[in-house]
């Protein structure tokens, strides 16, 4: 018998537009949900991602060695503690872990310099 994984959405707050995603089940995600609803200050990196700095690390326990994030990735980059959700491709990156992906609302991380992200659990099965 295959174990069911848990399905966690979670919504994105930046000036009030909504981005809607869905999270992985994995002992980096469970550890992130927990610190729900957490508001963190997003701004560009590499002309590739948004990324923003968490309170403190996240476990990375059983994560894969790294990923290739593809736009819609939301992402931890264990090396600096941070978020980071992507809207370019970007090539294979050491102790990336995957968190899940964007459903809607992606075009709202078209801005400049730095807003605020209120991200919250909304829903979870």
């Amino acid at each position: 018998m295959s174990k069911i994984q848990k399905v966690y959405n979670i919504q994105i707050e930046l000036d009030g537009a909504v981005i809607s995603a869905t999270l992985d089940d994995n002992p980096t995600v469970r550890d992130f949900i927990a610190r729900l609803p957490l508001i963190v200050a997003l701004k560009d990196y590499a002309s590739t991602e948004k990324i923003g700095y968490l309170p403190d690390k996240l476990t990375t326990q059983n994560a894969p060695p790294g990923s290739t994030p593809v736009v819609g990735d939301i992402s931890y980059y264990a090396p600096w503690g941070n978020l980071a959700i992507y809207y370019k491709n970007f090539a294979y990156s050491a102790e990336l872990v995957r968190l899940g992906r964007i459903s809607c609302g992606i075009e709202h991380l078209n801005f400049s310099g730095e807003k605020h992200a209120t991200i919250s659990l909304i829903h979870f099965n």
